[in-house]
């Protein structure tokens, strides 16, 4: 059986029913008013007939599995569509979705809960806007879901939610912000254009991205790098930023389409992605792409405690007093460091005979080059907003 309508005023009753009935669900530019609680079937009040639905009643949760396709094609729902437990008994309700569940270019006047809901097909909110709560937290999306240029007016609540396929938010807007607390994106993640307008900062700690190595999570950072930096939140920004680059750096590396690779393109792909190696070493390693000062200094202490060995060693270096010892560590710590900083005072200078004038030059560069990703590094922290 079918229930459709197009251009219509229906009831949630209405839809309920034929929810129950295991009946396909097309709906066209159609207004939803009551509430659309899916709680409702088995209030014994609201004397609905359940014979078709298929319902398991476990210990503290009752499963309703929904094996028809639900379409609502620009709908307007007026109140509530709740497909989750009351507010009291949250995990009281589990539904799962076996077909498709399409809501495009639909809008949401109430609330809308799907907590702990389970979605087989391809769940589609492409284009909607929610002006209440909407809340997805526990839910599991096995094929993709989208939200598209999806507007939510409230808060987004997407916690310990599960993305087995792509999850798509291209250009989504957020205007009180979003949760994504311990969320796992299994599959592609496309946050690209999304945008926070009340400097919400979206909650995103144990956030999971299954394709990482493939650079998946770069939009996500993107995202909420720009949140924390209208919100004044620098830090978190930076942090983001270092994030957002890292993933690049991946994605440059190996993208999105690596496992699809035969063979001999994977190692083709690993040569050639020998000319990412300078970034990796110097970009991410070393300067942490201006967010980690702390990496630069232990590097400079490195060289200098290193070319101090050196330096120590007999024959090494030469007193300009004329002195013949062999040079200490202290002393040899101390020439490496006027030469890292390229001070050089002139009382010691290296033995012209020999390598130490050739790591004396490699230090003193190395010192130069070191000394401005510092500087580099302070600057970009201090002075970002």
């Amino acid at each position: 059986m079918v229930f459709q309508r197009e251009k219509q005023n229906v009831s949630a009753s209405q839809l309920l029913q034929a929810i129950a009935d295991a009946d396909n669900i097309f709906l066209s530019h159609c207004t939803i008013t009551g509430v659309l609680d899916i709680n409702r079937l088995f209030n014994p009040d609201e004397k609905f007939k359940t014979e078709s639905l298929s319902t398991i009643q476990g210990a503290k949760t009752r499963t309703v599995t929904l094996t028809q396709s639900i379409v609502f094609d620009n709908c307007i729902f007026e109140e509530n569509v709740v497909f989750a437990g009351p507010w009291a008994e949250p995990e009281s309700i589990s539904v799962e979705f076996k077909q498709d569940v399409i809501f495009n270019s639909s809008k949401f006047k109430g609330q809308v809960r799907f907590r702990n809901a389970s979605f087989g097909g391809t769940a589609s909110f492409d284009g909607c806007s929610f002006t209440g709560v909407v809340t997805l937290k526990n839910a599991k999306f096995h094929k993709d879901a989208k939200f598209r240029t999806a507007a939510f007016e409230s808060y987004f609540l997407a916690t310990n939610a599960v993305f087995e396929s792509s999850a798509r938010f291209a250009n989504t807007h957020f205007t009180k912000g979003a949760n994504f607390l311990a969320a796992r994106f299994l599959g592609h993640a496309d946050f690209n254009g999304v945008y926070s307008s009340s400097r919400a900062v979206p909650a995103y700690e144990s956030v999971y991205f299954g394709h990482r190595k493939f650079g998946a999570d770069e939009s996500f950072w993107r995202f909420v790098k720009q949140s924390a930096l209208e919100a004044g939140y620098y830090q978190m920004a930076g942090e983001c930023f270092y994030n957002e680059r890292c993933a690049r750096l991946r994605q440059k590396f190996s993208g999105y389409t690596y496992k699809e690779f035969s063979p001999t393109k994977k190692t083709w792909r690993l040569f050639s992605g020998i000319k990412f190696l300078p970034e990796l070493v110097f970009g991410k390693m070393l300067f942490g792409y201006g967010e980690r000062p702390v990496t630069v200094l232990v590097a400079s202490a490195i060289v200098i405690i290193i070319c101090a060995f050196v330096y120590s060693a007999p024959d090494m270096l030469v007193y300009r007093s004329g002195e013949n010892q062999p040079a200490s560590f202290v002393q040899g710590l101390y020439f490496s460091m006027i030469t890292f900083t390229t001070l050089g005072y002139g009382d010691l200078y290296p033995n012209p005979h020999g390598l130490c004038r050739l790591i004396a030059m490699a230090e003193a560069v190395a010192g130069v080059c070191l000394m401005a990703l510092f500087v580099v590094c302070l600057a970009k922290k201090f002075s970002r907003g």
